[in-house]
């Protein structure tokens, strides 16, 4: 509970401080937009509690970022960065506020439950059917790796609540409409613990048509739901920004594997594969 509660007031107190030092380029050029972007993307994204006597700053956050994306840590701002900062993305951070104590948390039942509690606008390609579908399969995906099972409520408060919303809803992460900011989730835990929210205003699609593949998403944002963090392999669902797949063969990557399976072990019945 107090992870969840520092995540959001962390959430709300950086995205409006002021940091200590401008950001540094590695070749001219660059609008006044571009700079407020990039600023902007490294408060949300790249949250950095004050270690030592480290100074908390803007050229601070740029390493960080090129460390999690594997660059060259110059600490300046160029063009495959804002590249980089432009694509559509899961809402949670990257790097998250220092702590002295690791927390990995995780769901205790072996049996986790879920409900839908709002669909998407509806489209040709996803009615609330298909989002129906596609949870379970995104669900199955995770479930085949570890010894979990996922019950769906239709009533009632359920481990891992998920819905569809616009703007500000409730959580202090508001959604900023089409592009940039897809969803987010919240790790293992009360109250918000789990849950799952998904940007109304975003063109989903069950990957048969152009728009953001629901079954990619979904699949990432559970698996904050369970517990991981983003991971920087870029062949893992886990990676951050977004990027179209084959609904057909998706699969988990085996960074994601390692990483769900650390925090519960392998599935050894016949139902793994």
């Amino acid at each position: 509970m107090a992870a969840l509660q520092l995540f959001l007031l962390g959430a709300v107190c950086l995205l409006s401080s002021s940091l200590a030092l401008p950001l540094l380029q590695e070749a001219g050029g660059m609008k006044e937009p571009q700079w407020e972007q990039a600023q902007d993307y490294l408060k949300r994204f790249y949250f950095h509690g004050l270690k030592s006597k480290e100074v908390d700053s803007l050229e601070t956050r740029l390493k960080e970022m090129q460390k999690f994306f594997g660059l060259p840590i110059t600490g300046r701002l160029n063009s495959h960065l804002i590249e980089i900062m432009h694509k559509p993305r899961c809402g949670v951070p990257d790097v998250t506020e220092y702590s002295p104590l690791p927390s990995s948390p995780k769901w205790t039942s072996r049996v986790v439950t879920y409900r839908i509690v709002s669909y998407p606008f509806p489209t040709q390609n996803l009615s609330p059917v298909r989002v129906d579908q596609i949870v379970a399969k995104a669900f199955n995906l995770w479930s085949k790796e570890i010894p979990l099972h996922f019950k769906r409520l239709r009533l009632g408060i359920a481990d891992i609540m998920i819905g569809f919303a616009r703007g500000a809803h409730g959580d202090a992460s508001p959604f900023d409409g089409p592009g940039n900011t897809l969803a987010h989730a919240f790790p293992p835990g009360p109250g918000l613990g789990g849950d799952a929210h998904f940007d109304k205003d975003e063109h989903w699609t069950d990957g048969s048509s152009l728009g953001i593949n629901f079954l990619y998403v979904a699949t990432h944002e559970l698996g904050h739901s369970l517990g991981l963090d983003h991971s920087s392999d870029p062949n893992a669902v886990m990676y951050p920004t977004y990027e179209h797949v084959d609904s057909q063969n998706f699969k988990l990557g085996q960074d994601d594997i390692e990483g769900i399976q650390k925090l519960y072990g392998e599935r050894s019945d016949s139902r793994k594969r």
